[in-house]
């Protein structure tokens, strides 16, 4: 396993993390747990998970099978998004977060977290109370490092300066919807983020199986996919986007692999990718994707990729999660 440092930070995580949305829905408690185990035995020490992902049942599996091993990974989760239907169960408020790390730290079965996000920009709260209730999170020792995801350039770098201002610890880190088919962070995001010495952690890193090469048609999904469990997802099933999956798999056969591990392996040779979050609902899955992680692309493969995904630089991104106005 490649290991890199969080952003400009000191903690090294691994480039290949674990996303765990499915955990608790599309994968029930043993198989998550194998898939977590499997994890942590093959090098992964990044786990990401949030407060909604599956109703909070990913957060129960996760600190239930965690026992006897949380010290072995960087463990994520994220506030931020709506909860419930009261008006203060969403945003980033003091009163908000607070309530929310501490029903985190409960299900996680965990006295900390390393990495506290904060699942999107809320336009209702001053960012100077986000900043300093995360600053008071992190001195209490519940929180390690925090982090943003969802946010657009300017809000990202308001926040730095607001940090930088105030004397306040500042993200390390944004998660964003990155991949072949989603480039659009490469107009502003990431150049602030080679800048700011911020890491990217990407999701979506296969456009929700777009890039597997298994979509073959807008209209015929195969058993179990996204466009078949998730009706929304049919949107971005277009001419385009199965045009772009064909083109990807073509490029992987040449290096006798998937079109998935073609597609993470040129994500984690981005440079300003800390670590790739891949989500599994069986252990396969995993242990296939691992492969990218060793997988080296010369300079004219990557310009092939370049090429092909170069549509994708500009337009709507593929997944930009926000709060309801």
């Amino acid at each position: 396993m490649q290991y890199r440092r969080l952003g400009n930070s000191g903690l090294k995580v691994s480039a290949l993390g674990l996303g765990t949305n499915a955990f608790g829905k599309r994968a029930d408690y043993e198989a998550s747990k194998k898939i977590i185990d499997y994890a942590i035995d093959s090098g992964i020490n990044f786990m990401d998970t949030a407060n909604i992902y599956a109703g909070t049942e990913s957060e129960k599996i996760i600190g239930q099978a965690l026992q006897g091993k949380r010290q072995n990974v960087v463990l994520a989760t994220k506030a931020g998004l709506v909860r419930g239907a009261g008006v203060n169960e969403r945003g980033s408020s003091r009163f908000h977060l607070q309530t929310e790390l501490e029903n985190s730290l409960k299900r996680l079965k965990t006295d900390y977290v390393d990495l506290y996000q904060i699942h999107t920009f809320d336009p209702e709260t001053p960012l100077e109370e986000t900043l300093r209730t995360l600053e008071d999170m992190v001195r209490s020792g519940k929180v390690r490092y925090i982090g943003a995801s969802n946010y657009f350039a300017w809000e990202l770098m308001k926040s730095l300066g607001i940090s930088d201002r105030l004397g306040l610890n500042r993200f390390v880190s944004t998660q964003v919807s990155y991949s072949l088919a989603d480039r659009t962070p490469e107009q502003e995001l990431i150049p602030m983020c080679l800048d700011q010495g911020v890491g990217i952690i990407p999701y979506f890193p296969l456009a929700g199986g777009i890039l597997s090469g298994k979509y073959r048609s807008a209209d015929l999904a195969p058993q179990g996919s996204r466009a078949q469990t998730d009706p929304n997802f049919k949107r971005f099933i277009n001419s385009q986007t199965i045009a772009l999956g064909e083109k990807v798999t073509d490029l992987a056969s040449q290096f006798d692999t998937t079109p998935s591990v073609l597609s993470l392996s040129w994500l984690i040779q981005q440079p300003v990718v800390s670590t790739v979050i891949v989500g599994a609902t069986k252990m396969e899955q995993l242990e296939e994707n691992l492969k990218s992680v060793s997988l080296e692309l010369n300079a004219e493969t990557k310009k092939e990729l370049d090429l092909i995904s170069s549509p994708y630089r500009y337009g709507e991104p593929f997944a930009l999660y926000r709060l309801p106005v």
